[in-house]
C-alpha cells in the first residue's frame, strides 16, 4: 500500500535482510527514528531512537534488534505508540541505515533488504529497499499529526548517502524539488 494517509495510533516498522556469506563481514543494519517539535516540524530532531535508545517517554523503543540479519522473517522492529506522544510533537520519521564499519555498502551490496509498516493487521507499506540501491541511507516512513491531533502515516522511500551518525540529521529535512 503506498501514497495518501491514513490515521494511525500504533504502527511497527519491521526490518529485513539476509546475513553475508560466512567469509564477509556482517551486514549491520538499523531502524532510527527521529521525532519533530511542532515548532519546527522539519528543524532539527527532538530526539533520536535507535537500537541502543528508545524516547524518554517509552513511546518509540526498538523490541528486537539484529546485527547479522540472521533469523527468520523480519529480524528487527520498532514500535511507535504514536497516541500516546505528547502534543508538541508533530512529525516523526522512521529511517535504515546500514553501518560502514566494515567499509563501504549500499542497499545494492546487500540482499532480501525490505521494511513492513503495519498497525496491527493493517499493512501500511512493504518495500524492497533495492529502489534505493545506491544508498547507504533511507527514510521509509513519515508520521504528521494532523489539526485534530490524529496521527497520518505517508510512505517517504527517499535514499541518502550517509552513515547512521549524519543521516539522523538530515532524514527530517524537507525533500529537494
Amino acid at each position: 500500500m503506498s501514497g495518501g494517509s491514513q490515521a494511525v495510533k500504533k504502527a511497527e516498522v519491521r526490518l529485513k535482510w539476509d546475513p553475508s556469506h560466512w567469509e564477509q563481514p556482517h551486514h549491520h543494519l538499523d531502524i532510527i527514528a527521529t521525532t519533530y517539535s511542532t515548532d519546527a516540524p522539519h528543524g532539527r530532531p527532538v530526539y533520536v531512537v535507535h537500537f541502543d535508545s528508545r524516547s524518554p517517554d517509552g513511546t518509540i523503543n526498538v523490541s528486537r534488534h539484529s546485527q547479522t540479519g540472521q533469523g527468520f522473517g523480519y529480524v528487527e522492529v520498532m514500535t511507535l505508540e504514536l497516541d500516546r506522544l505528547a502534543p508538541s510533537f508533530a512529525r516523526v520519521v522512521v529511517g535504515v541505515a546500514i553501518h560502514q564499519d566494515s567499509g563501504p555498502k549500499t542497499f545494492g551490496d546487500l540482499s532480501n533488504a525490505g521494511v513492513l509498516v503495519v498497525e496491527g493487521y493493517r499493512e501500511l507499506l512493504k518495500a524492497d529497499l533495492a529502489r534505493v540501491s545506491g544508498s547507504t541511507a533511507a527514510t521509509v516512513a513519515e508520521f504528521t499529526r494532523d489539526a485534530s491531533g490524529a496521527w497520518e502515516f505517508h510512505e517517504m522511500v527517499r535514499g541518502f548517502d550517509s552513515d547512521p551518525k549524519i543521516f539522523t540529521t538530515e532524514m527530517g529535512s524537507a525533500p529537494q524539488p
